[in-house]
């Protein structure tokens, strides 16, 4: 085998996260692990003089996001214990000091800032509901505006703080997204909700049909306007609604999925999924519909932060492909150039060792067919390029949500696979985002069902391919794609050699049980309602069915994660002892402290490439020399 890179040296790479601009446009605050711990950082974009703000007072998980304080005179996080989020809301000026703003024992999510810096917006489970919120700064009283019985998801506020536009739901179809439009300022005085079961002046915008997913992304700079998105269509599509007039006007092509992200001068931006890649577009208003692509590699990009606008006719960008990790980038819309914010580091390790992926299509059982990414380890730092082995070990790695998708970005675990000598493939299952409402909701009501076909079609459609051997593949995913590791191995057991689930389900009335509010929401919308279709939620648990698994896993699990509860790997485990499987000898079991649904944090990112990468070469050895 040729020479590797050392583990420490690609999880130790430093990472930016949620760059956003101050309100003034003369700065960009991020988080930044430089250090080799998660800190707050400020740049100014003249002169790309960078200060470290924070000193061990963020969280060590980048997970939440930043925003501005509306005088720019400090920024606003998400404070959290060992990665459990249940988030309060600090403030920490730009010296470091840091206040609590919003305290409780529920997860509180920042939404937004008046100009005026008086009310400060946020989601919260407080109340046994995710409801929206404003806490009062001049009094430091805190007051809930909306109250309904599905959660609210997001919300904005407007400029002149007088008014919000959220995203929820009030119809019988738990698909259903709408945005509503409320004044905050007409609140009745006897301390009624503004909006929803208790009260009432919120409108319902008329955006799209029933059943549809409606959202809003920003308010236009003189308040008379909202972008807004929908996916009537099928696709997501993109549009300005005027609010005098009460009518939407609709742009982009419908021919793929496109979301709204912000405002930019005469026109707003977005993003187009096309083939697993995500394509920044500028609209202009007054011009074309279909929007203009910038010019940018094809990968992944994002306009990163509430508001990406620099303020001079520039934007921020965030753009990575599968060979090239993530950069910030300062974009002219009018000329296309663009300069580095934050250049992407590399360290000892030679960018080109990097692999780039393919994209390519293959049929499921009922013909459906299913995008994936595949990654050749042969064209990677594991082997000699001039004599290569006939065939490679593969991992199936399969991405979580379920409404998430495997994209041409910089994947630092499939990069990782890669450089140890394992051909790496990804698929985007029904159920991901991408392509469309009816592909994405194909999934509901049918967690562990033909999504999991697609998959084990997938280990199938890999196992025929040259250069893979067909008797050495493992399939390893977290979060969903930790449940979608379960149910491979005790539902569709016979292409696996071996799995590997990181911070997955095994037990769907449990995790229900467990869930915070909009979590259990989120589970009534996918697979129904859990009294009423208790069978299904059975049969489809993991742990039903641990009787007919065939090969060795290796269970991965945080104890402070509270979207998949520790219990749903202890469960598991319990399970594979009670049918006498032998922990470290049938199975291998790993719990991680301090850690909750994942982490960004450096430390842990080592710890977790180390344990998968010592597990993968006890029990899926890659060849050595031309094997």
């Amino acid at each position: 085998m040729s020479e590797q890179y050392p583990l420490e040296a690609l999880a130790s790479l430093p990472s930016f996260y949620h760059p956003t601009v101050s309100p003034d446009g003369q700065r960009v605050a991020f988080y930044y692990d430089g250090s080799g711990r998660n800190e707050l950082y400020v740049q100014d974009l003249a002169s790309g003089e960078r200060t470290r703000v924070s000193d061990g007072t963020v969280p060590r998980d980048a997970r939440h996001g930043i925003a501005w304080d509306a005088d720019g005179a400090g920024v606003l996080f998400h404070s959290n214990e060992g990665g459990d989020e249940q988030t309060d809301v600090h403030r920490m000026d730009l010296d470091g000091t840091t206040e609590a703003l919003v305290e409780s024992d529920g997860q509180n999510t920042l939404q937004g800032v008046t100009d005026d810096g008086r009310w400060l917006y946020f989601t919260s489970t407080d109340g046994g509901r995710y409801d929206l919120h404003r806490l009062d700064r001049a009094s430091g009283e805190r007051e809930q505006v909306t109250a309904y019985d599905q959660p609210v998801w997001a919300a904005e506020v407007a400029p002149d703080g007088e008014r919000i536009a959220y995203v929820t739901n009030e119809s019988a179809d738990r698909e259903n997204r709408d945005v509503y439009l409320a004044s905050v300022e007409s609140r009745s005085t006897d301390d009624r909700p503004l909006a929803g079961r208790d009260g009432s002046d919120a409108r319902r915008l008329d955006i799209g049909e029933a059943g549809a997913e409606a959202s809003v992304a920003d308010w236009s700079a003189d308040g008379a306007r909202l972008l807004v998105g929908d996916n009537s269509p099928d696709t997501d599509r993109v549009g300005v609604y005027d609010l005098d007039a009460d009518t939407v006007e609709w742009f982009g092509t419908e021919e793929y999925e496109e979301r709204p992200v912000a405002f930019a001068g005469d026109g707003f931006l977005g993003i187009r999924f096309r083939e697993s890649a995500v394509v920044p577009v500028v609209f202009d208003t007054d011009g074309a519909s279909e929007g203009r692509e910038l010019d940018a590699p094809t990968g992944v990009a994002a306009f990163p932060g509430d508001e990406p606008v620099v303020g001079d006719g520039t934007v921020l960008l965030s753009q990575s492909t599968p060979a090239t990790r993530a950069e910030l980038l300062r974009y002219d819309l009018s000329t296309d150039e663009y300069e580095p914010l934050v250049e992407a580091e590399y360290g000892a390790i030679d960018p080109g060792a990097f692999v780039d992926c393919e994209f390519v299509t293959y049929e499921s059982t009922d013909g459906l067919d299913v995008e994936a990414l595949h990654y050749d380890a042969r064209g990677g730092p594991a082997y000699d390029s001039d004599d290569p082995p006939e065939s490679v070990p593969a991992v199936v790695m399969v991405h979580g949500g379920p409404h998430g998708a495997a994209l041409r970005s910089f994947d630092p675990y499939a990069q990782f696979l890669v450089s140890r000598g394992y051909t790496v493939f990804q698929p985007n299952y029904r159920g991901s985002i991408g392509r469309g409402r009816e592909f994405k909701n194909r999934i509901h009501g049918d967690w562990g069902g033909m999504e999991q076909v697609d998959i084990r079609e997938g280990a199938r459609w890999l196992a025929g391919r040259d250069g893979v051997d067909a008797d050495r593949i493992a399939v390893f995913g977290g979060s969903y794609g930790g449940y979608s590791a379960y149910c491979q191995l005790t539902m569709h057991p016979e292409p696996w050699a071996t799995g590997v689930a990181n911070v997955g389900i095994t037990d769907l009335p449990l995790l229900y049980e467990e869930s915070m509010p909009h979590f259990k929401a989120t589970l009534e919308e996918q697979m129904g309602d859990p009294e009423e279709n208790a069978d299904l939620w059975r049969e489809r648990s993991p742990v039903t069915h641990v009787g007919d698994m065939t090969a060795p896993i290796f269970v991965i699990h945080g104890v402070n994660d509270p979207r998949c509860p520790v219990s749903q790997a202890r469960r598991f485990r319990e399970a594979l002892e009670d049918r006498g499987w032998v922990a470290g000898e049938d199975f291998a079991y790993e719990e991680l402290g301090e850690q909750g649904h994942g982490s960004s944090d450096i430390d842990q990112k080592t710890r977790s490439y180390r344990l998968l990468a010592e597990y993968l070469a006890e029990r899926l050895p890659v060849p050595t020399g031309g094997e």
